[in-house]
């Protein structure tokens, strides 16, 4: 588990995948950094990462990437953790319920992933 300070590749990514659960990488997105934190069994360890390196916690949400699928956004990344269910953001899924932070979201998985 690790905070991305250097653009991942593809094979990086697959590496990460093959390393945990084998099709899949967990990661959590701070949408106020502009960071990730990528590759730990549970979302919450990402997040509690993120937390100690400054992160605020409403910034924090949980995707799942897909490196069979890399390029193409719809089946790249996975908006589903526990983490995201946050009824005092109005976020009542697990899912990301917001189109803009979604958005916000997949930009920057684009900018260290691309």
């Amino acid at each position: 588990m690790h905070i991305v300070r250097e653009k991942i590749t593809h094979d990086d990514l697959q590496a990460m995948a093959d390393g945990m659960f084998g099709n899949i990488v967990k990661a959590v997105v701070d949408i106020g950094r502009a960071v990730i934190a990528v590759n730990a069994e549970l979302h919450a360890d990402e997040e509690s990462l993120l937390l100690e390196d400054g992160s605020r916690q409403q910034d924090l949400w949980g995707i799942n990437l897909y490196p069979e699928f890399y390029g193409n956004n719809d089946n790249f990344i996975e908006f589903d953790s526990m983490i995201n269910l946050r009824p005092s953001q109005n976020n009542r899924s697990r899912g990301v319920d917001d189109p803009a932070i979604r958005q916000k979201i997949i930009e920057i998985v684009r900018e260290w992933i691309p």
